[in-house]
């Protein structure tokens, strides 16, 4: 177990916004977490999981003991006749889980390439892209409890994944947010591979190409391009990928709303229900490039939030509470942050 002083959180998240830990251990084995617990300055002390910071919005130093999720390890754990069954250390970054996948002939996670963040995060938020989400894919959470310092193996079922949401991000009626830290997930990739082609880039792209069968690789490939042109590298600009949920309403909403803007982008849902594109609605509103200080909204996708330079976190938020209060102005709709504000 190794702890630190006093760090600087701002090369730990991706937007980077400046903040300190007071105090910070580096979690490297399961093992770690029960250090934590029994030891006499840290172990009663609230505790804040930090894995990649790409879901994280930091307006001020922390005073809860950060645990850095850096457990590494990649492997097949099992190979069924049904399915390959991958299991990952929570410090993994995200993306080198699915080239790794890839790279191994492990298909499933294509959709899913260059999510910025940890494995450990992933269930959290029930990542998604391009027609996929975890839930689709995740077989099981290792997770140590935070009171007791014990392992436990939680079934897919149990984390409760929706749309960008999971027990991990609740406390009350059996929720599970600081109670539990997750080390490793266990993700099912399905046999035989069948590609999840029903997204309107994957679409053009099929077009553009002749291709109409894609395999794997060549989805992987696509959606790393398409990623590639219209979200910024936060190794470049600082920023947390989509910073709202696209908001989804009932049909009645929807057309109600398509009666005052005919041209709102909006997709089908299975159990019936309509997906708006929040994008659409914060470029139709004007924010499409404008700035709050040091943080802005990026100019070629009206989705991200990004940090020009020197932007501090009561900056992105007030720019956010700005844009939630244009958009419910005109479209009577409250957009929901994805990432964590502190």
């Amino acid at each position: 177990m190794l702890l630190e002083r006093e760090v600087n959180l701002k090369p730990y998240n991706t937007f980077a916004l400046p903040a300190t830990a007071r105090r910070l251990v580096r979690i490297r084995e399961a093992a770690d977490v029960r250090r934590v617990l029994d030891h006499p300055e840290l172990g009663r002390a609230p505790k804040f999981v930090l894995g990649g910071g790409s879901n994280l919005v930091l307006s001020k130093d922390l005073d809860a003991v950060v645990l850095k999720m850096e457990i590494p390890g990649l492997r097949l754990l099992e190979e069924r006749a049904d399915a390959w069954i991958i299991e990952a250390g929570a410090g993994v970054p995200w993306h080198e889980l699915v080239q790794w996948t890839m790279d191994h002939g492990f298909p499933g996670l294509e959709n899913l390439a260059l999510i910025p963040g940890t494995v450990g995060a992933a269930p959290v938020q029930n990542i998604g892209a391009y027609g996929l989400e975890m839930k689709d894919r995740l077989d099981s959470v290792e997770v140590v409890d935070l009171v007791t310092g014990r392992p436990v193996l939680l079934p897919a079922e149990v984390c409760k994944l929706g749309y960008r949401d999971s027990v991990f991000k609740h406390s009350a009626d059996g929720g599970l947010a600081g109670k539990c830290v997750i080390t490793r997930v266990r993700l099912r990739l399905p046999k035989p591979w069948r590609p999840v082609l029903g997204y309107l880039e994957l679409e053009r792209k099929m077009a553009e190409t002749g291709i109409s069968e894609p395999s794997a690789r060549q989805i992987f490939d696509w959606v790393c391009a398409v990623r590639r042109a219209k979200l910024p590298d936060p190794a470049v600009i600082g920023n947390a990928g989509s910073f709202f949920k696209n908001p989804v309403v009932t049909p009645e909403q929807c057309r109600d709303i398509i009666g005052r803007d005919p041209g709102i982008v909006h997709y089908p849902m299975p159990d019936g229900s309509i997906k708006l594109a929040a994008g659409w609605m914060i470029d139709a509103c004007g924010w499409k490039g404008k700035a709050v200080g040091g943080a802005a909204v990026y100019e070629k996708q009206a989705l991200v939030l990004v940090n020009r330079g020197e932007a501090r976190g009561a900056e992105v938020i007030t720019l956010a509470r700005a844009i939630q209060e244009s958009v419910y102005g005109r479209f009577g709709i409250r957009l929901e942050p994805e990432p964590v504000l502190i």
